[in-house]
């Protein structure tokens, strides 16, 4: 799918969405020819996953149940830790569509899954580009520094000129938080 797609698709949801992944920094950056994308990434969070799950009644969906295996995300079921990616197909013998990514989130603050300590008030998590919300470009970042792939490589360097002082000075303390020796600090 694309972001226009999710964004038809999510339009009447009540629960707040996002785009994620390598689509977050193309709508930073203003260009989608950057780099093939292998899926999309589509951030909610978990305490609206009953709303999500009935949005997507049709759908065959998948959550991924570590380590590695798909199963069915039975309806009225609610998924915990360490369970937080869901794939989503409109049919079973479609190709997926869609990755659904449950985020932790505690009276209003977004809580980072891989580290509690790194916190963002839900409200300043993400920005409107064409009225289609992304994850905020410096979280999105924080995610992709964890196993750096080439492709992460290239969305810093393609992001990294465009982020502001206070996006920049947001992700190296929370790297510093969660890794002090990253290789991205010496960047930032």
């Amino acid at each position: 799918m694309t972001p226009q797609e999710v964004a038809e698709l999510l339009g009447d949801c009540d629960a707040p969405w996002w785009i994620a992944g390598g689509y977050a920094i193309d709508a930073l950056v203003g260009r989608t020819d950057r780099r093939v994308h292998d899926d999309i990434d589509v951030g909610v969070l978990a305490r609206d996953q009953v709303e999500i799950r009935s949005h997507f009644a049709s759908w065959d969906l998948r959550c991924a149940d570590p380590p590695g295996k798909l199963r069915s995300w039975r309806r009225g079921e609610i998924l915990r830790e360490p369970i937080h990616d869901v794939w989503g197909r409109e049919q079973t013998n479609r190709p997926w569509r869609v990755q659904l990514v449950l985020n932790p989130a505690e009276a209003g603050v977004w809580v980072y899954r891989r580290d509690a300590r790194v916190r963002r008030p839900a409200s300043e998590l993400t920005w409107c580009v064409a009225g289609i919300p992304y994850l905020a470009s410096e979280v999105q970042l924080l995610f992709k520094s964890k196993t750096i792939r080439p492709k992460d490589e290239q969305d810093l360097e393609d992001s990294l000129p465009l982020l502001d002082s206070l996006q920049r000075r947001w992700l190296r303390e929370a790297l510093e938080l969660v890794d002090p020796t990253h290789v991205w600090l010496r960047r930032l």
